[in-house]
């Protein structure tokens, strides 16, 4: 293995984050892109808009270095979860140029600071608000990973897209009827699985 610098590797593994939340966007229309497609609302244009917002926070104020964005959804006096949704003066275009700005901002701050520079978390309580570059880029990085895997998920509800990112799409079959079966023989598995159960607490009672 070959080995690399530890911002290499820190920046690798955000940006292929940021690619893949990015790329679930792609081919959908205005409607689709902001579709709440579970019970508390997820929606990919949302993803976006939490994504850049976390970046500008920990890897911006966080630091002392302030993006000059304005950020109205997550003050203090912000309505709950305006983060994780688009409004309707809120276009794409506004939202994917946001994350891409708070893409640059942070890979600045990346840049600039050693990764042992502590910094302390503005919305943390005080006395245990300090945390180093290091922990907050890690952060980031779960943080962008968990969303895009969410974005998986809601895109493959919206159109059955699916695939790790552009070009490395990593599923084993692109054929309808291979998926059709499969899920089927996971649902089958699902059901004689929940009849065993059934049977041995059946037997422990008896």
């Amino acid at each position: 293995m070959t080995s690399t610098a530890p911002k290499t590797d820190l920046r690798f593994y955000l940006q292929s984050a940021r690619d893949a939340l990015l790329w679930k966007l792609e081919g959908l229309s205005e409607y689709d892109v902001r579709r709440p497609l579970t019970p508390t609302g997820t929606n990919l244009l949302g993803l976006v808009k939490h994504a850049a917002s976390v970046e500008l926070g920990y890897l911006g104020d966080t630091f002392g270095r302030p993006s000059g964005e304005p950020l109205p959804w997550v003050a203090e006096d912000a309505e709950a979860n305006a983060d994780m949704w688009a409004t309707a003066d809120q276009s794409r275009e506004f939202v994917v140029g946001l994350y891409h700005r708070a893409w640059a901002h942070a890979d600045a701050t990346i840049e600039a600071l050693p990764l042992d520079t502590v910094g302390k978390v503005p919305w943390w309580p005080g006395g245990k608000d300090a945390v180093t570059l290091h922990h907050a880029v890690v952060r980031v990085i779960a943080d962008t990973h968990r969303h895009a895997g969410h974005a998986d998920i809601v895109r493959e509800l919206i159109d059955g897209a699916v695939g790790m990112n552009k070009g490395r799409e990593n599923m084993p079959s692109d054929e309808v009827s291979w998926w059709a079966e499969h899920h089927e023989r996971l649902e089958r598995t699902a059901r004689e699985v929940k009849e065993q159960v059934k049977e041995q607490v059946k037997e422990r009672s008896s």
